[in-house]
């Protein structure tokens, strides 16, 4: 599958994960849980989580993090998968 296909797969999702004003630190671990149950999570970044950094740099660290690829990042929500 490439990308495509994996965001078309994504559009069905809900976010599972909201991150706000606390930062990723405390999402990590349900993030990687979540993708060994599942092999796509959808997240949610709430406007208070920008303060610092932006949205981009806050999913690419987030997959660097979990060891995830990041699939998709449109308005704030970004869809992880794992891989493999």
């Amino acid at each position: 599958m490439n990308k495509q296909q994996y965001r078309a797969e994504a559009t069905g999702l809900e976010p599972s994960i909201n991150i706000g004003k606390s930062g990723i630190g405390n999402v990590i671990e349900e993030l990687r849980k979540q993708l060994k149950t599942g092999k796509m999570v959808k997240v949610k970044f709430l406007k208070s989580a920008f303060v610092e950094t932006g949205k981009k740099e806050l999913a690419e660290e987030l997959a660097d993090s979990t060891g995830s690829d990041l699939i998709e990042l449109r308005g704030n929500t970004a869809v992880f998968r794992r891989k493999g």
